[in-house]
């Protein structure tokens, strides 16, 4: 697994596929697990940048799906980063 995401990117896929259905009170994607990625500019756990994080509290509800949204695109990249290479 690349160092983006601590925890399964299947996981951060699923949580923001819930997260992304409701249409108030949307959680926070923190897991506690906060730390910068250099190379990416990405929390290691949750997948946001700083600005993400920052905002996180005085974003709607459809700012925050909408980052729920870029979140499950990270993890899906994230997952093809790990897929080994099987051509010849």
């Amino acid at each position: 697994m690349s160092q983006l995401a601590s925890i399964a990117p299947e996981s951060i896929a699923v949580r923001a596929a819930l997260a992304r259905a409701n249409p108030e009170n949307v959680p926070s994607p923190c897991i506690s697990v906060c730390r910068m990625n250099p190379d990416s500019g990405l929390c290691v756990g949750c997948l946001r940048t700083l600005e993400e994080i920052c905002q996180w509290s005085r974003a709607s509800p459809g700012s925050k799906r909408d980052t729920w949204g870029l979140i499950a695109l990270r993890a899906k990249a994230d997952r093809r980063d790990d897929t080994p290479d099987t051509a010849p």
